[in-house]
């Protein structure tokens, strides 16, 4: 018996309810996991006035930044994730001036440190692919990329102990790059706030052997943040001279069996100066980066998951949810080493079963300092405002959105969508939305 798999997407397509479902899932941009509320909304006038009502069911976007999860709030996710970083290297925003374009930027890498040789993919200049340490030439979807060449040998518990703590160890680079600065300024650590500021906008992505290295754009501003310049005496040189001062930083924690383990930053370390040339790469001959192109390829990875690799993309409760995981058997290796370390007393101020899906990584994918730039919560305000701008010109009423009353009350009913059809129409949905012109106009007029 044959079955029709496009019959279910059709019944949904010829339902008398669809137009209705579809501009729902519209209003979102497709999000694949929907948050479904019912309840009552409005626009009143300054002088209450009845603009807009309306009541019944709504869907709201689910938010998650992960590729994986949701392609359409990821989407949006990397969208704000540029603006935000953008504003912190171009300036441009009513928070930080274009003058930034002027002071000492750089834009950093640092990795993990060794753990176990892996199976790794090089090329020469002329494509040319060298051999792995396991004396095969590896293609780029071979899913031993990443893996340990020993699994028995392989550190898996100094991985996994390095990835807890990597956010603490960014802390302590933080601090050790401000005291170098000072010193270069001939000041007390201490004091380094009164005579400049570092400001700094990173994401962590994940390296095919499922450890996190950091991505970062560094600039130092005057003790007032963006719109001071910073002192004479940091350059972009000295900066560069404190990062790979600061990059020595080391950590203790101490291994299940009791012995010391000092953690510290991989020898791989990049360092590269950040430029306004609108280059084609984002690399170019000289070793620099734009910074259009930087703050897309920061964005970029602020939504992704474990790279080609993926591991789980919701926490993991058991033994059972991870015994039923689809992984390599390097990633499970790795959360079953984080699950064995979670159960332990001496790691329980880790909380480290609850973030077996992240590899035991436990920070924010995506970070600033306070004075780097605008935040998303102001990006996401004046978004809001920009739809409620819109709305009152398609109702043909000249008012300021910041005078419109905006009256809530929702209530969550459900998440998600009902079957796998509305999941595969909505999808179809955002893709669209995405890629033609003045879809994203015309979608923020339905919410």
């Amino acid at each position: 018996m044959t079955v029709d798999v496009d019959q279910p997407i059709r019944d949904r397509i010829t339902a008398l309810d669809f137009q209705r479902w579809r501009s729902k899932v519209y209003a979102t941009g497709g999000c694949a996991k929907p948050v479904k509320l019912a309840g009552y909304g409005a626009l009143i006038a300054p002088d209450g006035t009845l603009l807009q009502e309306r009541a019944g069911q709504i869907y709201t976007p689910c938010g998650n930044r992960r590729e994986t999860v949701c392609p359409a709030c990821s989407h949006r996710y990397a969208a704000d994730a540029f603006h935000l970083l953008r504003a912190g290297l171009s300036g441009g925003h009513k928070q930080v001036p274009t003058t930034v374009t002027g002071h000492p930027r750089v834009f950093l890498t640092l990795t993990a440190p060794s753990f176990g040789p892996v199976h790794s993919r090089r090329v020469t200049r002329t494509g040319r692919v060298i051999p792995c340490g396991c004396r095969e030439r590896h293609h780029a979807d071979d899913p031993r990329v990443g893996a340990a060449i020993d699994p028995e040998g392989y550190d898996y518990v100094g991985a996994v102990l390095w990835q807890a703590h990597a956010g603490k160890l960014w802390h302590r680079f933080v601090i050790a790059l401000r005291r170098a600065l000072a010193v270069r300024l001939g000041v007390p650590g201490r004091l380094f706030g009164h005579v400049a500021r570092l400001s700094y906008a990173k994401v962590a992505e994940y390296q095919r052997r499922g450890l996190v290295h950091f991505h970062a754009a560094i600039r130092l501003d005057g003790p007032d943040g963006p719109t001071d310049q910073p002192p004479a005496g940091l350059t972009s040189e000295v900066l560069r001279e404190a990062l790979l001062e600061a990059a020595g930083t080391t950590l203790g924690v101490c291994r299940p069996d009791g012995t010391e383990m000092e953690i510290g930053w991989g020898v791989q370390l990049d360092i590269r100066d950040i430029t306004t040339t609108a280059a084609e790469q984002i690399q170019d001959a000289d070793g620099e980066i734009s910074e259009a192109r930087l703050a897309g390829y920061i964005a970029k990875y602020a939504t992704k998951g474990t790279g080609k690799m993926e591991a789980a993309d919701r926490p993991i409760r058991s033994e059972y949810d991870l015994a039923h995981l689809e992984l390599t058997p390097h990633h499970r290796k790795i959360i079953e080493t984080v699950w064995e370390l979670g159960g332990l007393p001496e790691y329980a101020g880790l909380n480290l079963r609850k973030w077996a899906h992240m590899l035991g990584f436990r920070g924010h994918f995506l970070t600033k300092s306070q004075r780097y730039s605008t935040t998303f919560r102001a990006i996401r305000a004046e978004q809001h405002r920009f739809q409620i701008g819109h709305t009152l010109t398609e109702l043909g009423a000249d008012l300021d959105p910041d005078q419109v009353i905006v009256v809530n009350d929702w209530n969550v009913v459900s998440i998600g969508h009902r079957n796998h059809a509305e999941y595969e129409l909505a999808h179809a949905i955002g893709e669209r939305a995405r890629h033609l012109p003045g879809e994203k106009t015309r979608r923020e007029g339905h919410q």
